[in-house]
């Protein structure tokens, strides 16, 4: 008959933590991938602005509740006010954007391969802003990733006769250079309080603007049409995949190494791409296969260099 010891128990505990942990991670990759092709149906009948605006309006308000909920709802220190602006301008509010108004112009499967090229932009950014030479495995892989681009936004892969394709895939390159330098800037910040508390006024930090913009630029909302579908839609966009995402990846992303959630973040764009082809009916071709390989491997390559330092 087998003694149960506290140390058992313990190890038990601890290997059931690590599973729920990588089981509430790849429901948050699965959530993300999914909400790219969510993206685009809801760009049928919305403006890019407002759909940006109204996925952070409606996050921000549930991520409200929620930190509040936790008694940890305050107004960020002043040490949190460039991080706060950081995150919610360049992240939130020009990536998002620019994102949503490409997605106008490019497919799916092309978008959401191009948005995650940002581990190898912030190579880029790392070594021109803060002057840190990249090492030969980071060159390796930024020159892999960059081959990996080449190929997708080849004159053999997109329709370089119709410049909207090209603006879409400029604005997207755009924006995963600007998430880019706020990563960087994430890893060099001395945090007063958690991400997840300072998450909120992020969010009330991109809507509030994205709005103002979109009311100037596409007019008032009265005019979008919002049928149940669409209600659907951006309760999928907004509170599950932006607000309750940012909840596990706040959570639950602390307890595993970088290399772990490097690693499971690689599969957002995959999941994006099959699940483009499988509700959208987007095509992969055997190009387009190469370059997401190429890039597949330059971001891993540098999850890799990241974990050797």
């Amino acid at each position: 008959m087998s003694v149960i010891t506290s140390e058992s128990l313990k190890q038990n505990a601890t290997r059931y933590a690590g599973r729920s942990t990588l089981l509430w991670l790849l429901l948050m990759v699965v959530l993300w991938g999914l909400s790219w092709p969510a993206t685009k149906l809801a760009l049928n009948v919305t403006p890019p602005l407002w759909l940006a605006a109204i996925r952070f309006g409606s996050a921000g308000i549930c991520l409200f509740a929620f930190v509040a909920l936790r008694g940890q709802l305050r107004l960020p220190s002043r040490q949190d006010l460039p991080i706060v602006a950081s995150v919610g301008i360049m992240q939130m509010m020009v990536f998002t954007g620019l994102g949503m108004i490409a997605m106008r112009h490019t497919d799916t499967s092309h978008a959401v391969l191009l948005a995650y090229t940002t581990p190898l932009w912030g190579i880029l950014t790392s070594w021109l802003l803060l002057k840190q030479a990249p090492s030969k495995l980071q060159l390796v892989a930024l020159l892999t990733g960059m081959a990996g681009i080449g190929l997708i936004c080849s004159p053999w892969e997109m329709q370089w006769d119709n410049p909207e394709v090209l603006m879409g895939a400029a604005l997207l390159i755009i924006g995963a250079i600007s998430w880019s330098l706020v990563i960087v800037h994430v890893r060099h910040h001395r945090w007063a309080s958690s991400p997840l508390s300072l998450a909120p006024w992020q969010m009330l930090l991109a809507a509030v603007p994205l709005a103002m913009i979109a009311w100037n630029v596409e007019g008032s909302p009265a005019t979008i049409e919002f049928s149940a579908n669409l209600l659907w839609l951006l309760l999928f966009i907004g509170p599950v995949a932006t607000s309750l995402c940012f909840v596990i990846s706040s959570e639950h992303g602390r307890r595993v190494s970088v290399f772990t959630m490097s690693n499971v973040t690689l599969g957002v764009p995959l999941i994006g791409a099959v699940a483009a082809v499988v509700f959208l009916h987007n095509t992969l071709s055997s190009l387009y296969i190469a370059g997401l390989l190429l890039i597949f491997s330059g971001v891993l390559l540098t999850t890799f260099a990241a974990v050797k330092k």
